[in-house]
């Protein structure tokens, strides 16, 4: 993923140049040995969990996220996840990684403009976005994820509505986008 920051004046990912689109970063670069468990050699960041790949509708974007088998997604009742009937989970900005179509997403951004919703301008899918509750990670969409690698999926109401409150009250919220 890339290092620099992210603000509102910029893109949630900038285009990365051609080679970096398709080589893993190093610390992801690891074989799996099967779809629900990984190879020894990970770092501890990412032992335990699995490689999805997912995407947007008509594949312009595509990108491979570290998490667990077992998702736990939220709910959020805030004004643009009702609109868009987003439910997410998330996951530390190294764990994530697009493959292909930063130059194929658009960002839209509101109010204190730290989240950055990003679609594809292709076929408006939000398969991922930058969330403000964690401008350091990335809210996966798990609908947007291929089959075959999702166990289980645990959903939890989060009162976006109420969202300052809610994150400070939330147990673990803020650290999910912690390696």
């Amino acid at each position: 993923p890339p290092t620099s920051p992210r603000s509102a004046h910029l893109p949630p990912l900038p285009p990365l140049p051609n080679a970096a689109l398709h080589t893993p970063p190093k610390t992801m670069h690891a074989p799996e040995i099967s779809p629900f468990g990984v190879s020894s050699s990970l770092p501890s960041e990412c032992k335990g969990l699995v490689k999805h790949a997912g995407g947007c509708h008509c594949g312009a974007v595509r990108f491979e996220v570290w998490a667990s088998a077992d998702l736990h997604v939220f709910d959020c009742n805030c004004s643009i996840c009702v609109k868009k009937q987003n439910r997410h989970f998330i996951v530390p900005a190294t764990r994530f990684e697009l493959l292909k179509g930063a130059d194929n997403l658009t960002t839209y951004t509101f109010n204190t403009h730290r989240a950055q919703h990003s679609f594809c301008k292709t076929c408006g899918v939000q398969s991922f976005y930058t969330p403000l509750s964690n401008p350091d990670g990335y809210g996966i969409a798990p609908h947007c994820l291929d089959e075959g690698t999702v166990h289980s999926i645990t959903t939890e109401p989060i009162d976006g509505k109420e969202w300052e409150k809610a994150v400070k009250e939330h147990k673990t919220i803020r650290s999910m986008s912690k390696p």
